[in-house]
């Protein structure tokens, strides 16, 4: 129980949602582009797994469900040294990653679960300048974000236009003013990359599921079908 309320506790901050609307953009999720899921995956070991584990996923998971070669997996996708059979997990010390953001980064096996798609893809690319926080940063979906940008690189430097509404600022929307190393269509793919590959993860089993689903849907039509022409034959006699 101790564990499940301590976990509840760090997905907090994840749940929290900027004061005023929110206008999610909208991210294009194909569970059956591997390609691009797998670049997702490495997306994530490179940027994301540095502070963020993924405990319920495996690197051998990865390499059956998108359809690559283990030593590819090991090779392209996976950090240096890491075992097929290991699990996603951090490298960073718990008791440090407290002390620099205040609180240890949750896993994120299920955000795409207890988060949308469209909340993390707009949460990915709604960074922007703000001097008046520590890490320099702020976020139009997560206001008072207490992480840094890490795709900052990427993406460039943005900066947050205001407006007036009701007698109080918000911000109308935020523009490029520094541009990174990704043109805003490249970066855009990058993000949709690694949104999708979170919601496989979120849960793998979809793929199978989604497959034999059409195989249920399609016996449930020829059984039908054969239904039909039994009762038409029994009851003929009948009538």
């Amino acid at each position: 129980m101790k564990k499940i309320i301590y976990t509840l506790l760090l997905l907090l901050p994840i749940s929290v949602f900027a004061s005023g609307d929110i206008r999610l953009e909208s991210v294009d999720i194909d569970l059956s582009d591997f390609e691009a899921m797998q670049k997702g995956a490495k997306h994530y070991v490179n940027y994301c797994l540095g502070c963020h584990s993924l405990k319920h996923m495996r690197y051998k998971r990865i390499a059956i469900d998108l359809e690559i070669d283990e030593d590819t997996v090991l090779a392209e996708i996976a950090p240096e040294g890491a075992g097929i059979y290991e699990q996603m997990h951090t490298a960073m010390d718990k008791r440090d990653s407290s002390k620099w953001f205040g609180t240890t980064p949750p896993d994120l096996s299920l955000i795409a679960r207890s988060r949308e798609p469209d909340w993390i893809y707009s949460y990915l690319k709604g960074f922007y300048a703000d001097k008046s926080k520590p890490l320099g940063v702020n976020n139009t979906v997560f206001k008072d974000v207490g992480m840094p940008n890490m795709l900052w690189k990427l993406q460039g430097t943005q900066t947050p236009v205001f407006e007036t509404v009701e007698g109080r600022e918000v911000i109308a929307y935020i523009k490029l003013t520094e541009p990174g190393t990704l043109s805003p269509d490249e970066f855009d793919t990058m993000v949709t990359e690694l949104v999708n590959f979170l919601v496989y993860v979120g849960e793998p089993a979809q793929l199978e599921r989604k497959t034999m689903g059409k195989y249920v849907l399609l016996f449930f039509i020829i059984f039908t079908v054969i239904a039909y022409l039994l009762k038409k034959e029994y009851w003929k006699d009948i009538h």
